[in-house]
């Protein structure tokens, strides 16, 4: 039977849903404000005085932007960087934890030592240069991939991972002959998706949202990333095309450097919105993961 609701209920209730509307609101509005930003004129824009709704609608910013050749190939470059980031950054991860995750494995303690030391020391960005410049990497696309592929602190949460996974799974594959590639492919991943999932986001996120490497390691402008061209705005204040012609166009339409400079925010963000609802059933799943399996 339902407990009866109290007067206290129904106050504290109505309290916590108040409160829960403000942080929705607070939370969500700088987002809303900025895509009503990119649907009204830039020039209307700069004379303030609007929070709700556009108030004269236009779509003339993402016109421009997706005209723009510039914001096109850095956000082409970012959507291939963070594709073939995630894809192999989470495949080496798991290669690497799954081998440190065995408890024979030779020279373990000293593998495990280096994994450490590289978490908490670094060489700074002289030396991490150096080795870029070394490998010939600096001025390349793979300067965005390859630093990447091992992530430190997921590989450390997939250790923890795949030990939980039962040793009895592999050791009857390898009866039937399978090698460790293949009990690595065909076994370990179907059963680590909340996992790869989780790396998938992460990684991907984080390959999306990084400016600094396309800013120091790259010099070339067809592979400057999305990131960095907003940077770019927000510290230069001027127009994405730097010449005069694409000033005076400019200033002869509604767009405005702040205005384009919010298309692309809501252009970044949108293909992120987008993936997370696909993902987000792998995290819970991998709460209870551990406690179905056996």
């Amino acid at each position: 039977m339902r407990r009866r609701r109290s007067i206290e209920d129904w106050f504290m209730d109505s309290i916590i849903t108040i409160i829960l509307i403000v942080i929705v609101i607070v939370t969500l509005y700088p987002f809303y404000y900025i895509l009503i930003i990119t649907l009204n004129s830039g020039t209307d824009t700069n004379l303030g005085g609007m929070y709700l709704w556009p108030r004269q609608f236009s779509t003339e910013n993402y016109i421009t932007f997706f005209n723009d050749p510039k914001w096109l190939s850095a956000f082409g470059i970012t959507v291939l960087r963070t594709i073939v980031g995630s894809i192999l950054g989470v495949l080496f991860t798991s290669m690497v934890a799954y081998g440190l995750s065995k408890r024979d494995l030779m020279f373990r303690k000293i593998h495990f030592s280096i994994v450490i030391i590289a978490m908490n020391f670094s060489g700074g960005l002289i030396a991490f240069y150096i080795v870029l410049r070394s490998l010939g990497l600096i001025n390349s696309f793979a300067v965005y991939v390859v630093p990447g592929m091992l992530n430190i602190f997921f590989l450390l949460i997939a250790i923890s991972f795949f030990r939980e996974i039962p040793e009895e799974l592999g050791e009857s594959a390898r009866i039937d002959g399978a090698g460790e590639f293949r009990i690595f492919a065909k076994l370990i991943l179907p059963v680590s998706l909340p996992l790869m999932a989780t790396m998938s986001l992460f990684i991907g996120s984080g390959h999306w949202n990084a400016w600094l490497d396309s800013a120091y390691f790259v010099q070339n402008e067809s592979l400057r990333t999305l990131t960095y061209r907003m940077i770019q705005v927000i510290n230069q204040s001027m127009v994405p095309s730097g010449n005069m012609q694409a000033t005076e166009a400019m200033s002869r339409s509604s767009v405005t450097p702040f205005s384009i400079q919010a298309t692309a925010m809501v252009v970044s963000i949108v293909p992120i919105l987008c993936v997370y609802p696909f993902l987000q059933k792998y995290f819970v799943s991998g709460m209870m993961l551990g406690s179905v399996k056996g």
